[in-house]
């Protein structure tokens, strides 16, 4: 679409909400068709639609940039710009995340040890503010504080119409070495090293279990002899301890973990051949996921069949940003306290020094993070005080000297979030840009399921 299409919807959207008159307190949410927060949220209120604001705008690869609206899929973002012989340098794992949910949030990928989050590739984008007005945030502009204080806010502080983010070249393949580990440490050591002096375009790695870890390299390629395909009956994870060595055109590889939600869709018997073949490639995705997520949250058949057996779940789907020089402390907690596995491993570039601050995520300069995402849930014949596994997850974090992602389940009191948080600057950002509390607040929506 060309930017005075943009611009017309922008119209459109103002002339609205301006009919509609002034926001009052909690008035106002977004209605979209998918998301990727794993907690329930219960309170129901009017909602803005801003499902049309999923298109490219437009595209410059010399100069490294594309613009997109905020609702953008991350697949048809990708599709856009491998069209044209590049992609965002941080593309996260699901096809179904979107640009601004992403820069919202906090996206990473395999690629962050070179680029770091979502947001630290993100030029500048347009926000619709909880007091209906529509600004354009850049570091160094007018908004500036606000640039900075969007990621990790959640909604709270408004909604991304259109984004600029940063792109790289491709090539038309990615090749993977998967190197076998029986120690956090020499995994650790080669990570480390690669902070240091990058030599791959992609680093990553998975623990089965303690002892068994495997490190992905991977680099673009110009050939590659037999592709695989992970989109359909081959499952990529059972793929990192069977082969040395893989290749994947670049398409496949930016999904080689959507196609099984990494490895949860065990839980929803889709790795059985017989299931694969019945859904067909088309629904092996994380949007077909979700949409089972979605309704058996609803209607509760997990947890009425776990309470027939005798049995207390909970559901501990984190991720988790852990200092390098403390992760093997973190993986020991994991294996002595959740016992969740695999868990994926994704190194983060350190924050540089002359970087933006950012207030809802900073992370210390110059210091390089090793995130830890974990995903299942914990079933006891023990009944458990409610939140058990995921306040011992948030204890550690804290300890470690970690952050927290906040799309799931948050047990924190206010004054531990807060301690994590910057809460004088957010509070600063809610009386400029949404003095009547239109949009909620940050702590009641990640803890209270506003």
């Amino acid at each position: 679409m060309t930017q005075a299409a943009h611009q017309r919807k922008v119209a459109e959207l103002a002339a609205a909400l301006a009919a509609a008159g002034a926001p009052s307190r909690g008035t106002l949410g977004l209605r979209k068709r998918t998301s990727n927060l794993f907690r329930d949220r219960r309170a129901a209120r009017p909602r803005i639609d801003l499902s049309g604001f999923d298109r490219v705008i437009a595209l410059d690869a010399a100069a490294g940039c594309v613009d997109a609206e905020g609702m953008t899929r991350y697949d048809r973002l990708a599709d856009a710009t491998l069209a044209a012989g590049c992609m965002p340098q941080v593309v996260p794992q699901l096809r179904s995340i979107t640009l601004g949910g992403a820069l919202a949030g906090v996206g990473i990928e395999a690629s962050s040890f070179r680029h770091g989050l979502v947001h630290e590739t993100v030029e500048s984008f347009e926000l619709l503010t909880g007091d209906g007005r529509i600004v354009h945030c850049a570091a160094g502009g007018e908004h500036d504080a606000l640039y900075r204080g969007f990621p990790n806010s959640y909604g709270t502080l408004g909604y991304a119409l259109a984004v600029r983010a940063r792109t790289m070249p491709v090539r038309p393949f990615v090749l993977l070495e998967h190197r076998r580990c029986d120690r956090l440490a020499a995994c650790l050591e080669a990570i480390a090293a690669e902070l240091r002096a990058p030599s791959v375009d992609f680093l990553e790695a998975v623990a089965f279990a303690p002892h068994d870890i495997v490190l992905t390299r991977a680099r673009f390629a110009d050939h590659a002899e037999a592709p695989g395909d992970y989109g359909f009956e081959q499952i990529y994870w059972h793929s990192l301890r069977a082969r040395a060595h893989d290749a994947l055109a670049v398409r496949d590889y930016l999904w080689r973990w959507d196609t099984d939600w990494f490895w949860c869709s065990r839980n929803l018997g889709a790795e059985r051949p017989w299931v694969r073949r019945l859904l067909g490639r088309e629904r092996l995705n994380s949007l077909t996921y979700q949409r089972v997520m979605r309704w058996n949250a609803r209607w509760g058949l997990t947890r009425a069949w776990q309470r027939l057996r005798g049995r207390h779940p909970e559901s501990v789907i984190q991720d988790v940003q852990i200092p390098l020089a403390r992760a093997a402390e973190f993986l020991d907690f994991l294996a002595r306290e959740i016992g969740i596995w695999p868990v994926w491993l994704c190194p983060i570039r350190p924050a540089p020094a002359a970087g933006p601050h950012w207030p809802l995520f900073a992370l210390p300069a110059g210091v390089p993070f090793l995130n830890f995402g974990f995903w299942d849930v914990i079933a006891h014949r023990v009944r458990r005080p409610p939140g058990h596994y995921n306040r011992l997850v948030e204890a550690q974090v804290a300890a470690l000297g970690g952050r927290k992602s906040l799309y799931s389940e948050c047990r924190y009191t206010p004054e531990e979030f807060w301690a994590l948080h910057d809460e004088k600057a957010y509070r600063e950002l809610k009386r400029a840009y949404d003095p009547a509390g239109a949009l909620g607040e940050l702590y009641a929506k990640v803890t209270r399921r506003a």
